[in-house]
This record gives C-alpha cells, sequence and structure tokens, in this order.
C-alpha cells in the first residue's frame, strides 16, 4: 500500500511499506533537469548533483562515502531531462541514518572552492569518456537534430565552457531557483513503517525557498538530420520519431509498439538487421517521454560501407510494421513480457522507490498494478497499427557519427 503526504511547505512524501524484505531504499526527487537549463548554464543541474557528495558543514567528501560504506549500504545520484534524483539503499535498521546524511547533502552542502576546482575536473574527464563512445554521444545529437536550440536538446553533461563559469555562487542561486519545496518528492520503499514520514517531516518540512516561477516552453520536433566525422570503427545511427508525452492515453499502446519493434531479442529490428542480414551488433528501440512531448529512438551500429544497408533495412522494417502492423502472437508476447518486467521489479525496492518517485512527480497519480495490467490487456493489435500510421512518418529526425561524416544517401 502507498501512503502520500504533503508538508505544509508543500514537499511531497511517499512511503511503500514491504515487509517482506530487509532493506530500505529513499530518494530524493527534485523536478529539475537539463530542460531547466540555458546555454550559458547547461550542465549546471548534473554538477551540482556531483558537488552535493563533496563535503557539507559536518561531512567532508570522504566522510560521507564512509558513511554508507560503514553500514553496508549504497548511495548514488543521477540527473536526467527533467528530473535529478538523489538516492540511497540500506538495511531497513539504517533507514534513519541514511535520511539525516541525505538531508544533511541536501541542505548543508558547502560548495567548498577546493572541491569545486578538483569536481569540475572529473566532470571535465566525464566528458572525455563520454566522446570517447560515439555510440553515446550519437544519442545526444539526436536530440539537438529533433528539438534545436530547445533546453531538450541540450546534453546533460553540459560542455568544458558552460563547467568552466560554475561557482558556489551559480550552484546555490540555481539551487534557489529550482530546489524549491513543492518541487521535491522523497520517496521511500521497503521494510518501513508509515512513522517514517514524520521522521521525513521533521527534516523536509519546513525549508522555504521562493524559487523563481519557472516557464516550460514546449518544443517544435524538427526533423533535421546530422552527420558528424569521428574515427570509429562503425557507422552509429540514430532516427527520432515524434512520440508521446508523460501520462498519455495511448502510452500503453507505444510501450507495446515499441516492444515489438525494437525492445527485445524477437523485435522486428532484431530479427531483420541483427539475425536475418547480420548487418549489427546492437539495434534497439526506445521511447522517452516529456512532461509535454515525446520521441521514439531507433538506433544501430553498423561498418561504415554497411550504413546504406542499414538505415533502407531500418526503412523496410518500418514500412512492414506501418502497412501490416503486428500478429496477435506479437501482441500477445509483447503484453507478457511487460507484465514479466513489471512483476520483476516489484522485488527491488529500489526500482518500486524509483517508480513512485517518478509517478509523484510528474503525474501525482500512482496506480495500482491491477489497473496497469487492465490498461495493458486493452491493447489490441488495430490500436497499435494506428499508432504506427501516426508515428511512422517522413517528420522524422536522424543523427549518424561515422569515419566519413556522411549521412546514408537516401538522406543527401
Amino acid at each position: 500500500m502507498i501512503k502520500k503526504y504533503t508538508c505544509q511547505n508543500g514537499v511531497r512524501i511517499v512511503l511503500e511499506n514491504i515487509p517482506t524484505v530487509r532493506s530500505v531504499a529513499i530518494g530524493i526527487w527534485i523536478g529539475t533537469g537539463s530542460r531547466n537549463e540555458n546555454k550559458e548554464n547547461n550542465g549546471i543541474s548534473h554538477f551540482l548533483e556531483h558537488m552535493f557528495f563533496k563535503g557539507t558543514k559536518t561531512r567532508t567528501a570522504r566522510e560521507i562515502a564512509e558513511s554508507f560504506d560503514s553500514i553496508g549500504g549504497q548511495v548514488n545520484a543521477f540527473t536526467s531531462k527533467e528530473y535529478t534524483c538523489y538516492y540511497a539503499k540500506v538495511l531497513d535498521d539504517h533507514a534513519n541514518y541514511a535520511l539525516d546524511v541525505l538531508a544533511d547533502m541536501f541542505f548543508h552542502s558547502t560548495f567548498d572552492e577546493e572541491e569545486l576546482k578538483k569536481e569540475k575536473n572529473v566532470v571535465y574527464e566525464e566528458i572525455k569518456m563520454y566522446e570517447d563512445t560515439p555510440d553515446d554521444i550519437v544519442h545526444d545529437m539526436l536530440s539537438r537534430a529533433t528539438y534545436g536550440d530547445h533546453p531538450l536538446g541540450y546534453p546533460i553533461l553540459g560542455t568544458e565552457k558552460t563547467l568552466e563559469t560554475f561557482n558556489g555562487d551559480s550552484l546555490r542561486e540555481y539551487m534557489s531557483n529550482n530546489y524549491t519545496p513543492e518541487n521535491v518528492v522523497v520517496s521511500v520503499a521497503g521494510n518501513i513503517t508509515e512513522k517514517f514520514i514524520s521522521d521525513i517531516e521533521k527534516l523536509f518540512g519546513s525549508f522555504e525557498t521562493k524559487g523563481k516561477e519557472q516557464t516550460s516552453e514546449k518544443p517544435v520536433f524538427m526533423n533535421d538530420k546530422l552527420a558528424r566525422k569521428k574515427e570509429t570503427e562503425q557507422a552509429h545511427l540514430c532516427i527520432g520519431f515524434n512520440g508521446l508525452e508523460v501520462g498519455h492515453e495511448d502510452i500503453y499502446d507505444l510501450i507495446v509498439l515499441n516492444n515489438i519493434l525494437g525492445g527485445s531479442m524477437s523485435s522486428r529490428l532484431f530479427q531483420d538487421v541483427r539475425e536475418q542480414k547480420g548487418l549489427a551488433y546492437s539495434v534497439f528501440s526506445y521511447h522517452s517521454s516529456y512532461e509535454d512531448n515525446g520521441m521514439l529512438t531507433i538506433y544501430g551500429g553498423t561498418g561504415a560501407n554497411q550504413l546504406d544497408v542499414l538505415f533502407e533495412t531500418v526503412q523496410e522494417t518500418l514500412a512492414k510494421f506501418k502497412g501490416e502492423g503486428i500478429t496477435a502472437k506479437e501482441l500477445a508476447n509483447s503484453k507478457e513480457q511487460m507484465k514479466g518486467s513489471l512483476m520483476l521489479s516489484l522485488e527491488s525496492t529500489n526500482s518500486r522507490m524509483s517508480r513512485n518517485g517518478k509517478n509523484e512527480l510528474l503525474l501525482g497519480i500512482h496506480r495500482s498494478l491491477d489497473d496497469i495490467i487492465e490498461k495493458v490487456n486493452r491493447v489490441n493489435e488495430e490500436s497499435v497499427h494506428t499508432l504506427a500510421e501516426a508515428i511512422f512518418n517522413d517528420n522524422y529526425s536522424a543523427a549518424v557519427i561515422s569515419p566519413e561524416g556522411k549521412l546514408p544517401a537516401e538522406l543527401n
């Protein structure tokens, strides 16, 4: 059973008691990410996430790390386009201690200048490492081809140029504008009682920041085609189609569609591209949902001399999908795959904490397992076919990284 509570200052708490486990996962979710940045401070959400681990008024960076190592726990964080999360997973006996440390990081990080310098170098190296993985970079290129100068087109890591400008004052200003009570969700899942809600409220229920009024402009879906020359062993191709926003009524149809298209080893893309033609080791599709739009992405990596064939094969797969729809067997398999993934995720306190945190932050609702399964069961061949006809059109974006730096012939 999921318990929801809203503190007087607007912080929301979501707690799910799972008495059959001995762990507790705690996540602090903030509704801000690279979408809330501009060209001058791109990457500050991600850098702030790093700096939360670099020392507070009472703990050094080493002591923060030792805090969790000493209790056999795990602590980490991540930044996305629209939210940031700091989380820990510990034994149930240590839940209050973990909460105290996370709250200390959240409220009392000092952003020491020496630590800032060191951590900038760490993120520089992270950016360089990212540059060495073209199969990752090409997805950022696709975002830029799809969203242009809109913040959704910015890289989450930022750039070396923007990173250089960050300091303690800019981090504190960004926090003041975006880390507001109504923008914070504390999600907890595990062997924990409802009393823990009052423990969270004591720490998070009274802070106040005025913040800055957020204006979120809906992006225009661009259909740009970008190519980049890079000395690589493979050509990396990404294609993006206009998808659905978070909470759209057809989202379950799209999940089924994506599973059948490129979400598993039995998917159309895997079978056509890898098994039938041997063109790629890695080929898949996935869907990203944002508050007011979404994108379905197809990725494939192949030898540079096979890029045209890969693109043509993907287009043939999409044409057949759009023209003929799906089979009853594909529909049944995809539904079972979705149900299986959902059921297996219930065995993880981390997964439950993440699902509840995101649902509260982005949707404000928590559907029961029975409700989700009912919605999955409603998906049919016709609804998936109708959605495929709407999505797979000529208004798509594309990005390529290859030794030649050229797009597939059909796009030139």
